[in-house]
């Protein structure tokens, strides 16, 4: 998020901002995944922004908080590009971040938002998750 963030005010020197952020990142597995999802997020900032708005409805993308839209923006990136997350994980990680680092609203307005597209994903099918535990399967009560 602080790459991001930083990134966002700058509007440039991003690998520079990664190479500083991220020296603290002990290891290479988590480095390699900050850099992955930083760089899904800058390159795909208007499309994820595109999501944001749609969900948004009679609300100007300039007054949603720039720390909400960043980690709206992580949130969908999490959900369409990293298949081997699952995706409650990634909501309840940027939530938390929100509670955190932005106002004391901005969690039930990300899990909202985040909620609403991760049930148009399931809808359409566009849900690409691998793996035991990443997608909610229906248990039947009873089996026989």
């Amino acid at each position: 998020m602080q790459v991001l963030y930083a990134f966002e005010i700058n509007g440039e020197g991003l690998t520079i901002l990664m190479k500083g952020v991220l020296s603290d990142v002990e290891t290479e597995s988590d480095r390699i995944f900050s850099e992955n999802l930083i760089n899904k997020v800058a390159a795909n900032k208007k499309f994820l922004d595109e999501k944001i708005k749609e969900r948004v409805n009679n609300w100007e993308m300039d007054r949603i908080a720039l720390i909400d839209k960043i980690l709206l923006r992580i949130g969908i990136a999490e959900l369409l590009y990293f298949n081997d997350i699952p995706p409650k994980v990634s909501i309840n990680e940027v939530i938390e971040i929100a509670k955190e680092y932005s106002t004391s609203n901005s969690g039930k307005f990300i899990n909202g938002i985040l909620d609403a597209i991760l049930n148009d994903l399931k809808d359409t099918g566009n849900l690409n998750k691998t793996g035991r535990g990443l997608i909610e399967e229906s248990i039947p009560k009873n089996p026989k």
